[in-house]
């Protein structure tokens, strides 16, 4: 059985089959999509289920990676964090080094397809080094740049006027463009090792594994070591409610090789924790997906404290476990946890103290809020659904300034 397959009972039949028709008006045409890695990150977890799955649908799809150096990745994470509205300015030889590595890419990779999607802004400006022909281009772009540093969005914006289209996870995130922009929310698969069932005696072995005992309620966040995910406001918050009822928290995480400061973040991290056993901070490989599982079904209340948030998907694994979360209110987190129903959204470690008591003391509440929370997932954010949301967009970039009518 083909894994598409698998998908059926999940979403029915009639849902199954709306990707096949789909699909159908697009089996001639190739698309290549290109992303700065093919480890750490929800990009590059969405873009290993995608890619297959687009392929055994009859598209003729692959994924390429671009290759760079660490003064590179150490541009580029500045410019994400500035492009998330950090004021930074960039030197003229910092900008030609990433012009110059984009080049070399250019030259490198085949990007000869019919539709061309590029992942974010490391690969961004690729289309400025390739003759284009009737190939159409989309910028794909996972994180917040609803209020980005105007300079550098000016330069980003130079290359970007050469593109079809542009993808953005919602609404806010998108940017005055002379092209069209849709909206597609990123998603899980719940077939993948990080999402689907666990045995209790694999999850006990987990946790064994890692010296943690369930003698007490267990917080958890998982996120890469990183500035916006703001790690040190969860250990304040934790200690805010360690005050009142004892507890444990585990932030568990890794780093990304497109992602420099991960390890001087994971270095605050540990001394913020020195000297507290109850706090368990783990550095995770690459490919740690049924260890994450494991931990996020064995928590009592999941974390995701973002002061910037592209979308957050560890929020939609959280919730599809029948998990409520206590999130910031950032980005795509807003349209994941629905206030008060799903989970709580916090503007400080205070709040999330506040609403990590709540939930504590309310067992009741907290199994409502799960049951609510993996529902909202099953019906907004799982992989089909952005399966459907590409195919449909396909057509489109090839039938534009065509009145379009599908059922």
């Amino acid at each position: 059985m083909r894994d598409i397959e698998l998908y059926r009972p999940i979403i029915g039949p009639d849902g199954l089959d709306q990707l096949y028709r789909l699909a159908a008006l697009s089996k001639a045409k190739k698309v290549v999509m290109v992303n700065s890695t093919k480890d750490g990150g929800g990009v590059a977890e969405i873009l290993h289920r995608l890619v297959p799955l687009l392929c055994q649908l009859g598209i003729d799809c692959s994924w390429q990676t671009i290759e760079a150096d660490n003064a590179f990745f150490e541009i580029t994470k500045s410019m994400h964090n500035a492009m998330q509205g950090k004021k930074i300015n960039f030197s003229a030889p910092a900008l030609a080094h990433y012009l110059d590595i984009n080049k070399a890419n250019a030259d490198r990779l085949n990007l000869e397809a019919d539709i061309v999607v590029i992942h974010d802004p490391q690969p961004l400006a690729l289309i400025s080094y390739v003759k284009k022909g009737k190939a159409k281009w989309v910028w794909r772009c996972h994180i917040d740049t609803s209020k980005p540093e105007l300079s550098l969005w000016k330069f980003f914006k130079s290359h970007l006027l050469r593109y079809d289209a542009s993808i953005y996870s919602i609404a806010k995130f998108s940017r005055q463009l002379a092209h069209p922009q849709y909206i597609i929310p990123p998603s899980i698969d719940p077939l993948s090792e990080k999402n689907r069932d666990l045995e209790v005696s694999y999850i006990d072995k987990v946790l064994s594994g890692y010296s943690i005992k369930k003698d007490k309620p267990i917080l958890l966040q998982v996120s890469r070591f990183d500035k916006f995910k703001d790690p040190v406001g969860v250990i304040e918050a934790y200690r805010l409610v360690k005050k009142e009822l004892d507890c444990q928290l585990i932030l568990a995480g890794g780093t990304a090789s497109d992602d420099p400061e991960g390890a001087l973040v994971l270095k605050e991290v540990k001394d913020k924790a020195q000297g507290d056993p109850d706090i368990h901070i783990l550095s995770l490989a690459p490919g740690s997906n049924l260890e994450i599982n494991a931990l996020q079904r064995s928590a009592d209340v999941i974390i995701q404290k973002s002061t910037k948030e592209g979308f957050g998907l560890v929020v939609t694994e959280a919730m599809y476990k029948g998990k409520p979360v206590i999130g910031g209110a950032a980005g795509g987190i807003t349209i994941q946890i629905q206030n008060h129903h799903t989970g709580f959204l916090v503007h400080s470690p205070e709040g999330a103290a506040y609403r990590i008591r709540y939930i504590l003391n309310r067992d009741k509440i907290r199994m409502d809020m799960g049951i609510a929370a993996k529902e909202y997932v099953r019906t907004n954010f799982l992989i089909t659904r952005h399966l459907r949301d590409y195919l449909a967009l396909f057509y489109i970039l090839n039938n534009m300034n065509k009145n379009i009518i599908y059922v």
